[in-house]
């Protein structure tokens, strides 16, 4: 398995441009499967706080940045939808969302709203001793009690505690239910479901989302319910750490990605 990442081949979800380098940093082992963003992506490329992986790598050493309440000094490793991003030194908080055309945006949040995160139940199945496992959309799994078995659904949504990794909240999936749009071209919409169409065979059940300005229809695996202090987070966010900012930040990649390979540091 090659050791490099093309920017042309990197995910789109990735917040970095395209056509400014050749090569760019490739994720390491964790989360989120191909769309998680190397964490140094994130410090380097969008919040512009490190000029090279070598900076990203000496900040990460100071074990002040934290992902999901765990202390993190591997830069690349992967972060993903709905990881929660501290730095601690800095008093500064960011929820990983998504955004027009499906980029990744850190939004800031507070310090209240950074001790948990969001996860969407993709696989629930029962294990040895009888337990029940959800399994999350980063890959993370959660067992409960197996008469909780008809609680907890796929594509329903759990609030899990950082520091104890225990359930806090759970929004069903459910007409009527707050949404956003992860994927395709209503990405980082927000509205509350009006209807469920469930579609014969094996093509995706349809979604009919209501939103201030309208409303738009996509399909059930592009939508994750979520709790309403998500739509207080996108009033107050900060446009200068979208997606939008890695076009001031690509002179930064000069250190690493003028095509050379990230193998090779």
């Amino acid at each position: 398995m090659t050791q490099h990442q093309k920017r042309l081949s990197a995910p789109n979800s990735w917040p970095i441009e395209r056509k400014t380098e050749t090569f760019t940093v490739k994720a390491g082992a964790g989360p989120h499967g191909e769309s998680g963003v190397p964490l140094v992506i994130l410090l380097r490329d969008v919040l512009g706080y490190a000029d090279s992986k070598k900076e990203a790598r000496y900040a990460l050493n100071q074990r002040s940045v934290l992902v999901n309440g765990d202390v993190v000094s591997d830069e690349q490793r992967p972060v993903g939808l709905f990881d929660i991003l501290a730095f601690t030194e800095r008093e500064e908080y960011y929820r990983v969302f998504p955004e027009a055309g499906g980029r990744l945006a850190l939004t800031p949040i507070d310090i209240s709203d950074a001790n948990s995160r969001l996860g969407k139940i993709i696989n629930k199945q029962q294990v040895s001793g009888g337990a029940i496992q959800l399994t999350l959309h980063d890959g993370a799994n959660i067992r409960v009690n197996a008469d909780e078995i008809d609680t907890y659904n796929p594509r329903d949504s759990l609030v899990i505690d950082n520091e104890t990794k225990e359930i806090v909240a759970h929004f069903p999936y459910e007409e009527g239910a707050l949404v956003t749009a992860v994927s395709g071209k209503h990405s980082g919409e927000i509205g509350e479901i009006e209807t469920i169409t469930v579609t014969a065979g094996s093509s995706e059940n349809t979604v009919s989302v209501s939103t201030g300005d309208g409303q738009f229809e996509t399909i059930e695996p592009y939508v994750v319910v979520i709790d309403e202090n998500f739509t207080d987070d996108e009033d107050t966010a900060d446009p200068d750490v979208t997606g939008d900012d890695v076009d001031n930040n690509a002179d930064n990649d000069a250190d690493d990605d003028t095509n050379t390979q990230e193998g090779n540091e």
